[in-house]
């Protein structure tokens, strides 16, 4: 009997691995899952359904052989802990990689009884060493279990209340009041493993080297993806889709992502693979920032832009491709203004507040030659 075992229960999770696991003929797909009206509503049904946005409409699939169960109950515990055991394939789908320590107690419990078993797990916690960090929080080298990071492009929501029925969504199971959106793209990126051509769940693609592919989601569609929700907040704009009516917005858009941070990428992984090429990575803007206006995903631009001082960090999507495209000789005049968008919605109009907040943000001194050198770009930016 091939078993799934899926942690978290979020849109990635369903409409990402238990959709594959579904479609990769899985006996029983059982998932983690510390929420007990979704557990019990799950279970009353043995199936969830997901949302699929495409791009003309929205269409519906229903995953049958769900388990789900709590690891904060003991006798559910047993269950989970049996799962890990003798499942072949897992993903870990949580908000962070902060919540491994927990989850890592009971999988090793698991490994434990069936140390020899081969296993891949995936994880899919946005983060470039998630898989890393799980193995070190497991602690204990079992011989055929590969830890796998992921890259994936694939947007997603959840929607909740009488948003559902507006949206004319189907809820995840019945009673339930949310329901899971995600878009139709399934191209998910999995680094490589002795024997990964085995694997059951579907829609997975094996990079032997994804760290440039990593790369290429933060700083060039993550990206992108927050300095036009930036313009578009700067609009009064609410979803993402509102930005077609925008086409000087589009265009901002259109030229950081080929112009900045893919020109940069390309200099920086020149031959790694077709889409680090001029045409390989234009059409990659293309397409992402075609699928980013869906209007049956219906993005949300305060999604799209919450948690701004993570994103104005040194490393992540806004500075981070700043620095990137600097490091590659090319100036982000465009990345820069959604940089200042952000920092004037954080931290106000006045320049010598922006400047302050920024460096306590990144913990630099003004002195530093890379800070001062975007600080300049950032307050300098026409928008």
């Amino acid at each position: 009997m091939k078993i799934f075992l899926g942690i978290g229960l979020g849109p990635i999770q369903t409409g990402i691995f238990v959709s594959g696991a579904a479609k990769g003929g899985f006996d029983r797909i059982v998932v983690a899952e510390v929420d007990e009206t979704v557990k019990n509503a799950v279970n009353a049904d043995g199936a969830i359904t997901v949302n699929i946005a495409a791009a003309d409409h929205v269409f519906k699939e229903k995953y049958p052989n769900l388990e789900l169960y709590s690891p904060a109950k003991p006798e559910e515990l047993e269950k989970l802990i049996d799962a890990a055991a003798n499942a072949t394939e897992i993903a870990t789908a949580l908000p962070s990689v902060k919540f491994f320590a927990p989850t890592a107690a009971w999988l090793r419990e698991g490994f434990r009884r069936n140390p020899n078993g081969t296993r891949y797990i995936y994880t899919a916690e946005n983060d470039n060493h998630a898989a890393e960090k799980l193995e070190k929080e497991i602690g204990e080298a079992f011989p055929n279990t590969y830890y796998l990071n992921t890259v994936i492009g694939k947007m997603s929501d959840v929607a909740r209340g009488e948003d559902v029925a507006k949206r004319e969504l189907t809820p995840l199971a019945t009673g339930l009041d949310r329901a899971h959106l995600v878009e139709e793209f399934n191209w998910i990126l999995i680094s490589n493993a002795p024997g990964i051509e085995n694997r059951q769940v579907q829609s997975l693609y094996v990079k032997n080297d994804l760290f440039p592919f990593e790369f290429a989601k933060l700083y060039g569609h993550n990206a992108t993806h927050f300095l036009l929700g930036m313009l578009g907040a700067s609009k009064g704009l609410k979803t993402m889709a509102d930005l077609s009516a925008y086409p000087e917005l589009l265009e901002i858009g259109r030229q950081a992502f080929i112009n900045e941070s893919g020109v940069a990428l390309c200099r920086k992984y020149a031959g790694v693979d077709d889409m680090f090429t001029e045409e390989g990575m234009k059409n990659y803007a293309e397409g992402l920032i075609a699928r980013m206006q869906n209007p049956y995903l219906s993005d949300a631009i305060e999604r799209v832009i919450r948690d701004i001082p993570r994103k104005l960090s040194w490393d992540d999507r806004a500075v981070g491709t700043m620095r990137l495209a600097l490091s590659q000789g090319v100036k982000p005049y465009n990345f820069a203004k959604g940089a200042l968008l952000a920092a004037q919605r954080e931290f106000g109009n006045d320049p010598a507040a922006i400047r302050s907040g920024l460096i306590a943000l990144w913990q630099k001194d003004e002195t530093d030659k890379e800070a001062a050198e975007i600080l300049e770009l950032i307050l300098n930016a026409q928008i």
